[in-house]
C-alpha cells in the first residue's frame, strides 16, 4: 500500500500534503526520553542481527491500512513473565500507540482475574472475587490444571463464587467491550457461566466447542461485569477459568499483554490450551520478553534456551503463520545470596542468545541489556529510582520508561518504512 500511496503522491499534490502532515503528527509522538546517567544512550533501536531490515514490513502495512483508510484491527501480543504480569511497561507501550489517533481504538483483548490467583493485577483494570478458588500456573512443576495462553487456569465448585472486570478508563482510553468470551469450561457440562451487567441484567452465553469458550454477546457496550456460575443439575462441578477475551467490534490496535511471575519460556510449553486462545489473539506482532528467569541460575544453557524458543515460536506460527517478532534482551540483574547481591553474568549469555535467535528468524532484536548499559548497570538504575531493591524488577517510573522506549524504537522504525528507507 505504502508504494501505491507514494504514486499518489506524484499525482495528486493534495495527498502529498495529507502524507507530509501525517508524517509530522506521527513524528510528533515520538517520547521525549530525558537524559539519565544510567541510560546508556536515550536513543534507543532495534538491530537486525541477520541484515534484514524489512522484517516488520507486513506489519507496518497493516497499520497504514487502519491509519490512512480507517479498516481493520492490528494485534500486538506482548509475553513475559512478572515484567509484564506487572502491566506497567506494557500498557506504557499500548497507551503511546493509541495515542497517535484518539479516533484508533481497538479491543482490550485477553485479561485475567489475578485477585482470584492470590497475586498482583495491573492497574489497567480492576478485579475482585468470592468464593473459594483454586489456581493453577505454568510455573508449577506440574500445573494441576490445563493452561492456556494466560499461563494460570483458576478453577472453583463454590456455589459462592464469582469474578468481577472492571476496565479503567483513564488517559483518554476507553476499553469497554460488547462480546464476552469466557475461557473456560466444566468437565460435564452441568454447571455454565452466567454474566450480570449492572444489577439487574443476566445474560446466558452459547458454548463454542471447538475453542472451549462461552460467548456473550450484549445490547450495549460497558466497561464492568460480573461472573457467576448456575447449575444444571443437582451435582455442582468445578468450573476452569483461563481468562476472558473482550472485544468492541471497533477499528484499532488491540495489546495483548501476558506474563506471569517466575515463568520461564519452557513455561509456556507446558499450556496445552496456548494454540486454542491464541486463536482469540492472531497476533500481527509478537513481542518476546521472556527470558530473566531462565538466565537466573548457575547452569545456564543458552543452546536449550534458544531450543525452547523456537518450539514455543513454532506453536505461535501454527496459529499466526505471518506473525512478526520481536525479541527483547533480558535486562541486567543481581542474584542475592544470603545478605549479599552478585550480579549476575548470565545477562550476558542472554543476549548473545537472542542476538542469534534475531539472526536464525531474520527479525529485530531490543537489546535492553546493552541501552541500559550492560553488566552492573542495574546498580545505576537503582541509584535514579529506577529499579527496585532486589535489582532485577524496576519502579513504576522504570517500567513506564522502558515503555517509551520501547515504542519509540518500533515507531522509529514505522517512520523509516514510510519514508522508504
Amino acid at each position: 500500500m505504502f508504494y501505491t500511496f507514494k504514486i499518489n503522491i506524484i499525482k495528486n499534490g493534495l495527498v502529498a500534503c495529507l502524507f507530509v502532515l501525517f508524517l509530522q503528527t506521527v513524528q510528533s509522538q515520538i517520547k521525549e526520553i530525558p537524559p539519565l546517567s544510567c541510560l546508556e544512550t536515550t536513543n534507543s533501536h532495534i538491530t537486525y542481527p541477520s541484515g534484514n531490515t524489512k522484517a516488520y514490513h507486513a506489519f507496518f502495512k497493516k497499520l497504514d491500512t487502519l491509519f490512512f483508510e480507517g479498516k481493520g484491527n492490528v494485534t500486538i501480543l506482548h509475553i513475559g513473565a512478572s515484567h509484564i504480569q506487572a502491566g506497567t511497561l506494557s500498557h506504557q507501550h499500548r497507551s503511546n500507540w493509541l495515542a497517535i489517533f484518539p479516533s484508533v481504538i481497538g479491543n482490550r483483548g485477553l485479561v485475567f482475574p489475578f485477585s482470584a490467583a492470590k497475586t498482583n493485577n495491573p492497574h489497567n483494570y480492576r478485579t475482585t472475587y468470592t468464593g473459594n478458588w483454586d489456581v493453577s500456573k505454568n510455573t508449577n512443576y506440574t500445573p494441576s490444571f490445563a493452561l492456556g495462553l494466560s499461563g494460570i487456569t483458576i478453577a472453583s465448585k463454590d456455589t459462592q463464587a464469582s469474578i468481577e472486570i472492571q476496565m479503567r478508563n483513564t488517559e483518554n482510553l476507553f476499553f469497554d467491550f460488547n462480546t464476552i468470551y469466557v475461557l473456560g469450561h466444566c468437565d460435564s457440562g452441568w454447571v455454565r457461566p452466567v454474566i450480570q451487567i449492572d444489577d439487574t441484567v443476566f445474560v446466558e452465553g452459547i458454548f463454542d466447542t471447538a475453542r472451549s469458550a462461552y460467548r456473550f454477546d450484549l445490547e450495549k457496550r460497558v466497561e464492568t461485569f460480573r461472573l457467576s456460575f448456575a447449575m444444571q443439575d443437582s451435582l455442582w462441578e468445578a468450573f476452569y477459568l483461563r481468562g476472558f477475551w473482550l472485544e468492541n467490534q471497533l477499528t484499532g490496535i488491540t495489546y495483548v499483554d501476558i506474563g506471569v511471575n517466575g515463568a520461564s519460556v519452557p513455561s509456556y510449553l507446558k499450556c496445552s490450551y496456548l494454540e486454542n486462545d491464541l486463536s482469540f489473539v492472531k497476533p500481527d506482532l509478537c513481542i518476546f520478553s521472556i527470558g530473566i528467569n531462565d538466565a537466573s541460575g548457575s547452569n545456564f544453557d543458552t543452546l536449550q534456551f534458544q531450543q525452547n524458543y523456537k518450539e514455543l515460536i513454532q506453536r505461535i506460527k501454527t496459529v499466526s503463520p505471518n506473525c512478526a517478532i520481536l525479541f527483547t534482551t533480558n535486562n541486567d540483574s543481581y542474584i542475592k545470596s544470603r545478605r549479599t547481591y552478585h550480579n549476575n553474568p548470565n545477562g550476558q549469555l542472554a543476549q548473545k542468545a537472542f542476538l542469534s535467535l534475531g539472526k536464525h528468524y531474520k527479525t529485530g532484536v531490543w537489546d535492553l541489556f546493552t541501552f541500559m548499559g550492560g553488566l552492573t548497570s542495574m546498580k545505576k538504575w537503582e541509584q535514579d529510582g529506577l529499579a527496585q531493591k532486589d535489582k532485577v524488577h524496576f519502579t513504576p517510573q522504570g517500567y513506564k520508561l522502558l515503555g517509551d522506549l520501547l515504542y519509540n524504537a518500533l515507531l522509529n522504525e514505522y517512520l523509516q518504512y514510510l519514508n522508504g528507507e
